[in-house]
C-alpha cells in the first residue's frame, strides 16, 4: 500500500516535472546568451568531431553496464534472481526517475527496489540492502576520486579560493554522507528509533486518523531483512571486491565522457580538470534543490567551472551542452523507452488499470 501510495506521487511528480525541466533549460540558455555568447557557442560546436562524440556515447553506456555488473553481483552475493537485462533495465529506470522527480535524490533508488522486489520475488528490505551498499560502493570510488583531484588542486593548479572551497564542502559532504550511510546501514537498533520516531510522526499529523499499525509492521519487516542482508555482505568483505572494481570501472567510464566531448571540440584538458568539475557537478546534482536532474543550475555551474579552471567560454559552453544532452537527455529518453517497454508488468498504476477492465 505504501509503494503504491509512493509511486503514485511519482507519476504525478513525473508530469510536473517536465515544465520544471524545461524551466532550468531556459534559464541555461539566457546564462549562455548573457555570459557565454552564442556566436562563440555555434562556432565552438560547429568544430566538434562526430567520431570523439560517438566514443562519448558509447561511455555512457559502458558506464551504465558496469554500474549495472555491480549490483548484479550484490544481488547474488544475497541470493536475489534477476536476468541482467533486468537489471540494467531498471538501473537507467532509476536514473530516468531521478532526473523527472523534483527535490527527490533517492527517488531512482525507491524505484529500483520496488521494481527488482517484483521482479525477483524478494522482500523489500533484502533488495535495499542491494540497492544501499551498490551506493555505498560508489560513494567510495567518488570520494578516491575528490581525494586524487583534491591533491590536484592543492600541489600548486592554479585556481580561484571559490573553486578550493567548493572541493573541501564536496569531500567534507561526501564522508559524512558516506558515514551516516554506513552507520545507519550497520545499526539494527537505531534505524528502528528512527522508524518508531516516523511512525510517531505520522500518527501526531494524522491525529490517530490514521491506521499505522499495518504499515508499522511492514517497515519494522523490511528493516530487519535490510540488516540481515547488510550482514550477509559485510560478514566476507572480500566478497565486494568484485563490485567495487565494477563500480570503479563505471566512474571511470563516467570520466571519459567529459574528455570525449571535449576531444571533440578540439581542445585537450587534464586529468585535474575533469575530475574536479566531475565531482562538484555530482555533489550540486545530489542536493534536492527542487528542479528535475538540477537542470539549469547544474549546467549552470559546469560552464562556469570550465571557465575558471581556463578553459575558452565558447568550448566550455559547448562542452557542457554535448555533456548534458548524454548524461540527461538522452537518459530520460532511454529510460522512457524502457518504461514504456515494461508496460503493465512493472507500473503498478498500469497494473491497476489493467485488473479494472
Amino acid at each position: 500500500m505504501v509503494t503504491l501510495l509512493l509511486i503514485s506521487k511519482k507519476n504525478i511528480l513525473m508530469k510536473s516535472g517536465i515544465l520544471f525541466l524545461l524551466f532550468g533549460l531556459t534559464i541555461f540558455v539566457i546564462y549562455l546568451y548573457f555570459f557565454v555568447g552564442m556566436a562563440e557557442l555555434v562556432e565552438a560546436a560547429g568544430k566538434m568531431d562526430p567520431a570523439y562524440y560517438l566514443l562519448a556515447v558509447l561511455a555512457l553506456l559502458l558506464s551504465g553496464t558496469f554500474y549495472s555488473l555491480a549490483w548484479q553481483h550484490i544481488l547474488g552475493l544475497l541470493q536475489i534472481k534477476s536476468a541482467f537485462r533486468k537489471t540494467f533495465s531498471f538501473i537507467w529506470v532509476g536514473s530516468f526517475v531521478d532526473l523527472v522527480i523534483p527535490a527527490e535524490s533517492f527517488s531512482g533508488e525507491l524505484s529500483k527496489i520496488y521494481l527488482m522486489s517484483k521482479n525477483s520475488g524478494e522482500d523489500m528490505g533484502k533488495v535495499a540492502a542491494s540497492v544501499v551498499s551498490h551506493r555505498i560502493l560508489s560513494m567510495v570510488i567518488m570520494l578516491f576520486g575528490i581525494i586524487v583531484g583534491s591533491t590536484f588542486l592543492f600541489s600548486g593548479y592554479e585556481t580561484s579560493q571559490f573553486v578550493v572551497n567548493l572541493m573541501l564542502f564536496v569531500a567534507a559532504s561526501t564522508v559524512v554522507a558516506l558515514f551516516l550511510m554506513c552507520y545507519l546501514s550497520l545499526k539494527p537498533r537505531v534505524t528502528m528509533k528512527i522508524a518508531a520516531l516516523i511512525v510517531r510522526f505520522l500518527y501526531f499529523v494524522s491525529r490517530g486518523r490514521w491506521e499505522l499499525t499495518s504499515f508499522k509492521l511492514e517497515l519494522e519487516k523490511a528493516l530487519t531483512t535490510f540488516h540481515q542482508g547488510m550482514r550477509i555482505l559485510t560478514e566476507k568483505p572480500k566478497n565486494l571486491l568484485a563490485p567495487l572494481l565494477f563500480s570503479a570501472v563505471a566512474f571511470l567510464f563516467d570520466l571519459s565522457i567529459s574528455f570525449f566531448v571535449l576531444f571533440s571540440l578540439g581542445f585537450s584538458v587534464s586529468l585535474s580538470v575533469v575530475l574536479i568539475v566531475y565531482t562538484i557537478v555530482g555533489a550540486i546534482q545530489a542536493i534536492p534543490l527542487g528542479i528535475p536532474g538540477e537542470v539549469g543550475i547544474t549546467d549552470v555551474a559546469m560552464t562556469s567551472l570550465y571557465s575558471l579552471l581556463g578553459i575558452p567560454t565558447g568550448i566550455s559552453g559547448a562542452a557542457t551542452v554535448l555533456t548534458r544532452i548524454l548524461t540527461v537527455w538522452l537518459k530520460i529518453f532511454v529510460g522512457y523507452v524502457i518504461v514504456q517497454w515494461m508496460g503493465i508488468t512493472i507500473l503498478p498504476g498500469h497494473d491497476a488499470r489493467a485488473k479494472t477492465n
